[in-house]
């Protein structure tokens, strides 16, 4: 199997300490909005915020949070003490949100951004913009080995970031942790790498996460190889890091627990709270899962969660339903994956001379979606599951990029919750579904070789 690190594994980053963060709430635990008002003012008051030059990085609209909520006891407690706030949105490469996308998220009227939150500044992350970075070093190729347990030897990776984060006296980052394909837990430092990076970091740490598999990965205690070089990365900003981490309710603006302290002592005490928050359990796998998605994803880029959060309980030959009739687009800001289609790892690894040189970041977002499966010469691609797509993408589109098609109108959900071997979740995204522990897993052979087998050289 690929060695994915466990909770005491720290691969030389600081894995956080939970008993370091401030904390409120815990497992089964509602919080009212006033515990939450009260709780982040009163740490933010405390905190050496006195004529500082503070950046709140915040999750973009495809994570559920409460921010107006946030943002308004934050604003409370910053007004007149800090020399200036800007709030980023952490969109990583998602694409920007307008005017009245940010006015619902933020929670102010369109056009009154300045009567809600006067003197601030609020940004996008705008990644397409050669002036949003500044550099930071580079990691180098040893120390990459050393973090990534052996799976990059041959590289390194220039840390670039936004440069309002760089500038500022103090980056507070403002966000929830869940279940993550990528890195076992997002939250904390993840919201400057990737939220607030520049590409080379993205994907090299999303390629990373792919050569494990998210199968393997997501929802993985602990610092997980891609989590180092996250955590180390963000030991080269040069700001004072605070984090505000979060357990959210998946789909509501309810809190189980919120933590404040380090980056990475607050992320410790929320991804623990998670992990028995968001993960749910089957006693045994299902021919079928209908992913119902929500709104807030736009696009197959950001929906594929309906599918990896959902994989794990799928048997073999089975398949995966995201139904999202408002979804027209495979990805807005990543075109260039209609070109290379859905295939799991072994397909690239296979051909590595033929796509080395694609982004990698969107080679892993191909084997994300596409899941588990094998590949070589004489037999060429099998999967594992069947990976169908009941969109506004038109058919051949869909099938272009080696997804299965569906009708949406002619998708009848109470028929399939009626389907004793169908499992509907629908509102898809946020939670992990899991068989419980001790059930044989589905993946079979097509999942977990050691690095060496892998194929990789770097």
């Amino acid at each position: 199997m690929v060695t994915v690190a466990d909770p005491t594994t720290s691969y030389g980053t600081n894995p956080g300490d939970p008993d370091r963060a401030a904390l409120i709430g815990g497992v089964g635990e509602h919080l009212s909005p006033d515990q939450v008002h009260t709780f982040v003012r009163e740490q933010l008051a405390v905190a050496d915020l006195d004529g500082k030059r503070v950046c709140l990085v915040v999750p973009d609209g495809t994570r559920t949070c409460p921010l107006p909520l946030l943002m308004e006891a934050a604003y409370e407690a910053l007004h007149e003490r800090a020399a200036a706030v800007t709030i980023v949105i952490a969109l990583g490469t998602h694409q920007g949100m307008d005017e009245d996308q940010l006015a619902r998220h933020l929670g102010f009227e369109p056009g009154a951004r300045e009567s809600r939150y006067p003197g601030w500044t609020i940004l996008n992350h705008e990644s397409w913009l050669p002036d949003t970075f500044t550099s930071l070093g580079t990691i180098g190729a040893e120390r990459l080995a050393e973090l990534t347990g052996g799976l990059m030897t041959d590289t390194s990776v220039e840390v670039r970031i936004n440069r309002h984060v760089a500038e500022a006296d103090v980056a507070i980052v403002v966000g929830p942790v869940f279940p993550h394909e990528v890195v076992g837990f997002s939250g904390g430092n993840k919201y400057f790498f990737p939220g607030v990076s520049g590409p080379e970091l993205i994907n090299l740490s999303h390629w990373v996460g792919a050569l494990i598999t998210s199968a393997e990965m997501i929802g993985t205690r602990g610092v997980t190889p891609v989590r180092a070089l996250v955590n180390e990365a963000a030991t080269l900003i040069p700001t004072e890091r605070l984090g505000l981490c979060l357990v959210v309710a998946s789909g509501t603006d309810t809190l189980h627990a919120a933590a404040f302290g380090t980056p990475e002592d607050a992320w410790s005490a929320c991804a623990a709270i998670s992990a028995e928050t968001h993960v749910c359990y089957l006693e045994a796998p299902v021919k079928r899962v209908l992913s119902i998605m929500p709104t807030k994803y736009e696009d197959i880029w950001t929906a594929a969660k309906g599918f990896y959060k959902l994989e794990p309980i799928v048997a073999d030959g089975g398949e995966v339903i995201i139904y999202a009739p408002h979804i027209t687009q495979v990805s807005v800001m990543h075109p260039q994956i209609a070109e290379i289609g859905y295939h799991n790892r072994d397909y690239f690894l296979g051909q590595w001379e033929r796509f080395k040189d694609q982004p990698w970041g969107d080679l892993a977002h191909s084997t994300h979606l596409r899941g588990q499966g094998t590949w070589d010469p004489e037999r060429g691609e099998r999967n594992r599951v069947t990976v169908t797509l009941a969109t506004g993408i038109p058919e051949d589109v869909v099938r272009s990029v080696n997804l299965n098609y569906l009708d949406p109108a002619s998708l009848d959900i109470a028929a399939y919750e009626a389907d004793p071997d169908t499992f509907v979740e629908p509102h898809a995204g946020e939670v992990l579904y899991r068989l419980r522990p001790g059930h044989p897993s589905p993946f079979g052979e097509a999942d977990g070789r050691e690095p060496s087998a892998v194929g990789w050289d770097g």
